[in-house]
């Protein structure tokens, strides 16, 4: 199995199975979605988009965030500890981010999609045993040219993974601890309102399911797995 790495703006031209991760935070939000109860989660890339869609969907949600900041009219941020509790009962959501949902839209030439991020690793590297694919490439969505000097948190995940496809048995310590000094970290921890996302996304393994990308009808459609 050959296993690679690319950055959210170079995604665009991979093919067969692609890993999209976004540890800080859609693809943790998006597992804490599932537990919650939502039924499907479908990614999207721009604000316009989501609320287009919604209208011929009136009983979804919409989940995600600009830049980092609320969408007006969204029902949902990009916080898992804000799920934490809720109940979804069945509902579709739709989530747009600026780094995660991104990198599922623009991989257009990716053969399968599954999303990743820490509380999901064991079962995604179990996921990808079961597809047993010639090649996976990463896509480690928090790099993008605007933002230098982030992006070590999904690298962390990224590179944890890998060593766990390589039938190694890596210390997580010193990859989780990677997320927390990372500048998104550091950034989340300094907000009272993110900081419980900084210990949702590196609660290693906290669920048993991966999450894969179905696409039906040109529409990008995330849904639990358990492998």
């Amino acid at each position: 199995m050959k296993i690679q790495q690319v950055t959210g703006f170079e995604c665009a031209g991979v093919k067969g199975l692609v890993v999209v991760i976004d540890v800080l935070r859609a693809f943790t939000t998006a597992a804490f979605a599932f537990v919650a109860g939502a039924k499907e989660i479908i990614l999207v890339g721009g604000i316009d988009e989501a609320f287009t869609l919604r209208e011929s969907m009136p009983e979804a949600l919409l989940m995600g965030e600009d830049r980092g900041i609320f969408i007006p009219g969204f029902d949902y941020g990009n916080s898992p500890a804000a799920l934490i509790g809720e109940n979804l009962n069945g509902r579709s959501l739709i989530q747009r981010t600026t780094a995660g949902t991104q990198g599922v839209v623009n991989s257009i030439n990716a053969d399968q999609i599954m999303c990743s991020s820490f509380v999901v690793a064991d079962a995604t590297v179990r996921l990808i045993q079961s597809f047993n694919p010639e090649q996976v490439t990463f896509v480690n969505t928090g790099i993008r040219p605007e933002t230098q000097g982030y992006g070590r948190e999904d690298i962390a995940c990224s590179d944890y993974i890998t060593a766990l496809l390589h039938n190694e048995t890596p210390n997580p310590e010193p990859y989780l601890q990677k997320v927390i000094a990372s500048r998104e970290g550091i950034s989340h921890a300094l907000n009272e309102d993110e900081k419980a996302d900084i210990q949702c996304a590196i609660d290693l393994d906290r669920f048993d399911f991966a999450m894969l990308v179905h696409k039906e009808n040109g529409r990008y459609i995330l849904k639990p797995i358990t492998p």
